[in-house]
């Protein structure tokens, strides 16, 4: 069985907060304690990492250039944070009505390129995304390590479209003592058959698991998954960078 589980009344978070230590004293002080095992997963939205890491900026100290100045009449949106959007992609894929599809420094395909003011104090600033989200959750669990002895699996996530579907769902962009995927490709199904083409996005789905446990309204960044241990690596594994499809592959652009 998997379970997942929301961990309450966590502090704001801010540049260099201690996140580890946070979680440790959530899981704590719940009425029925918990201790964190190696086999546990732990699931953490983006803008904690974010916040931690002091992404943000204010749109006050942003000076957009032409394009963003062309995007923005276009959208009618604020220039500025359409540069702050510019700034943060390799390449901007498509230019519709009220979004850009981007390519973020990372390699992947969102949104804005995950800028965002959502759940971000203040009226005039901007979250961006991690620089390294995978560097981020192998610091993380080292922390977690030196403060408990155990290195639970770390994911951490954002909201993603998805091509040729509505709604947004979690996805992992960054992961640490995780098998991002498995690949099924050379075993047989039930039936007997082959298969040839099955590769399960194992950390998006964590992600997605997380996600229908936390209140979008709630203060609820981290997300204990209990139940996924087969999935848990003892190394820290290849990050969510192996998720990145190749461009020659992609076939949407």
């Amino acid at each position: 069985m998997i379970s997942a589980i929301p961990l309450e009344n966590l502090p704001e978070i801010t540049p260099g907060f201690d996140l580890a230590s946070a979680v440790v004293e959530a899981l704590a002080r719940r009425p029925e304690p918990l201790t964190l095992r190696s086999d546990d997963v732990l699931v953490i939205a983006h803008k904690a990492i974010s916040k931690r890491e002091g992404r943000t900026v204010s749109l006050a100290s942003v000076r957009p250039g032409p394009r963003a100045l062309e995007i923005a009449a276009q959208q009618s949106r604020d220039a500025r944070h359409v540069q702050v959007v510019l700034d943060e992609s390799r390449d901007v894929i498509r230019v519709s009505a009220g979004v850009l599809i981007t390519e973020t420094r990372h390699g992947y395909i969102c949104a804005n390129s995950g800028v965002d003011a959502s759940n971000v104090p203040g009226d005039d600033t901007v979250l961006m995304l991690p620089l390294d989200p995978d560097g981020s959750a192998r610091e993380l669990r080292a922390r977690l390590r030196e403060l408990t002895g155990v290195a639970p699996g770390i994911v951490i996530t954002d909201s993603f479209g998805r091509a040729w579907r509505v709604g947004q769902c979690d996805v992992a962009i960054g992961c640490a003592g995780i098998r991002p995927l498995e690949d099924w490709r050379g075993g047989f199904d039930a039936h007997g058959r082959e298969l040839h083409a099955t590769v399960i996005a194992v950390a998006d789905q964590l992600a997605a698991t997380a996600d229908l446990a936390r209140r979008k309204d709630g203060q609820q960044p981290v997300i204990l998954v209990r139940g996924a241990g087969r999935h848990v690596s003892a190394d820290d594994g290849p990050g969510a960078a192996e998720l990145i499809r190749a461009r020659e592959h992609d076939l949407f652009r």
